[in-house]
């Protein structure tokens, strides 16, 4: 009898685990940034959208929550970076993420960048291109391997998927005109690639390990050069925040990049020691 009931709590306790991680997948909190960037001369909010999976697990309900906890924000500049889709929606889905995406609208405008499951869901030129005009429909612009200048002071770039895609930095970069640069892209790993000149790098892709357990430590890392799930990146080196504090400004000679833990779910729909998040940076004039 003993024995019975420790597998039936067990047994209650691994349930009562699972559906807390699913419950747990399904909520999102807003983390607020503050960091200053060489090259602006007066404040920037900008909100960041990452890995939103719209597909089997995530559907527009929860779009739409996130969408209004941007716009609640009141961003000047929104960004998405990457993996708007999970592998394998098809075409008739997209009109309901594209109805809550075009709810987006920020005085600076709305830029995106593929991720890796853009394009496997998306695995034809004609496809990727045909969702690309749907985005710009809905006021979303893609930006992969291109730029521009927002303000005078302010340029956004972006590049291509790291491990599907092509990415072109120099092509990104060929219209800035001046000031500090904020580059979206998908995976963390490109930040390896990038110039330390660049003020800001924003990445996803990760999901922050999207289930942390104690001792074990993140279930899936899908930052490769890096090794890195969530937070700062200065150059090469991770920077968790807050155990180091979080940067004001990168180093010299490194370049600065923020892993947003990402929004939706792929492989199973969990999330544990891992909240979904919409990044806001109040980005400020660096010290003379």
């Amino acid at each position: 009898m003993g024995v019975f009931r420790v597998l039936r709590a067990a047994g209650w306790s691994s349930l009562a685990l699972s559906a807390a991680s699913v419950s747990n997948s399904y909520r999102f909190v807003i983390n607020q940034q503050r960091v200053a960037l060489p090259g602006l001369t007066r404040p920037v909010r900008v909100a960041q959208l990452s890995d939103l999976h719209y597909g089997l697990f995530v559907g527009h309900r929860s779009v739409r929550r996130w969408v209004s906890a941007v716009l609640e924000a009141r961003p000047d500049v929104i960004v998405i970076t990457g993996d708007f889709l999970d592998s394998g929606v098809g075409t008739r889905r997209h009109r309901k993420l594209l109805d809550e995406l075009s709810r987006l609208h920020a005085p600076l405008g709305v830029y995106g960048v593929w991720g890796n499951h853009d394009w496997t869901s998306l695995n034809t030129n004609a496809a990727r291109t045909t969702f690309a005009e749907r985005l710009r429909l809905s006021g979303v612009r893609l930006i992969n391997n291109a730029g521009v200048q927002l303000r005078d002071d302010l340029y956004v770039a972006g590049v291509d998927d790291w491990w599907f895609g092509t990415q072109d930095l120099d092509a990104a970069l060929q219209g800035r005109a001046g000031g500090a640069v904020v580059l979206l892209s998908h995976n963390p790993d490109y930040l390896t690639q990038v110039p330390a000149w660049v003020g800001l790098t924003l990445s996803g892709h990760t999901h922050g390990g999207q289930v942390r357990l104690p001792l074990f430590g993140a279930l899936k890392q899908r930052s490769t050069l890096l090794n890195v799930l969530r937070g700062w990146v200065r150059g090469t080196r991770i920077v968790q925040s807050p155990a180091e504090g979080q940067p004001t400004q990168a180093q010299a000679g490194e370049a600065l990049g923020f892993v947003s833990q990402g929004l939706g779910v792929t492989g199973v729909p969990l999330r544990w020691a891992c909240p979904a998040e919409v990044v806001v940076f109040d980005l400020e004039p660096a010290p003379a």
